[in-house]
């Protein structure tokens, strides 16, 4: 999803040396990139990308996935930076909320697709497979997902879709299923490995 407009982050010219405080340097470099300041969303970039690509890779699992989301993302900073509040909150707490909605958006817009295709063959007497082979080829991995959740135990399940696909915290997840915080951090860990052996993650 390419935008003519944006800057290209690793032709953009030299970033200046930091201040002390990385928070609010990375809520400066915003209100330079809301001024179409193309140094600034190149910096910002540097120093936030690996971030954003992590959440995105919790998230979809996929990595091709999760590349995409990273460069929707950075092209929705570049088109709304001006709307960053620093008084709402930390620049990377905001940019990390963007990332999260993005990826949970692209695992719901997968699924929904497949669902649909799924109908439509149940409904469908003469389905060309080999016309509709491509188009759901390129979701199988978000459905291998949904499908593997469901080998989890139920709080394991409970657990891990409140964690990343809610956007809660260890202790948020503790307090809205009555736990220990020890105990939600090993649902999740568990039920992650579980997901890992399901998808053949290595």
């Amino acid at each position: 999803m390419e935008n003519p407009n944006a800057p290209n982050a690793e032709s953009a010219a030299a970033v200046t040396e930091p201040p002390l405080d990385p928070g609010q340097h990375l809520s400066a470099l915003l209100s330079r990139i809301a001024r179409d300041d193309q140094a600034a969303f190149a910096e910002f970039y540097q120093l936030t990308a690996r971030r954003v690509y992590g959440m995105a890779r919790r998230v979809l699992i996929d990595p091709e996935l999760s590349e995409d989301t990273t460069q929707e993302v950075f092209l929705q900073v570049w088109q709304n930076a001006a709307k960053f509040d620093p008084r709402s909150g930390s620049a990377l707490s905001w940019l990390m909320t963007i990332s999260h909605r993005r990826a949970v958006d692209k695992v719901r817009s997968s699924q929904s697709s497949t669902d649909r295709e799924a109908k439509y063959g149940a409904s469908s007497q003469d389905i060309d497979h080999d016309t509709v082979s491509e188009e759901v080829g390129s979701r199988l991995e978000a459905e291998a997902v949904v499908r593997c959740l469901e080998t989890l135990t139920e709080t394991q399940q409970e657990s891990v879709r409140l964690a990343y696909y809610g956007g809660l915290t260890y202790r948020e997840v503790a307090e809205r299923l009555n736990a220990a915080v020890p105990t939600i951090k090993s649902r999740i860990r568990d039920g992650l490995i579980r997901l890992k052996t399901c998808l053949g993650v290595s």
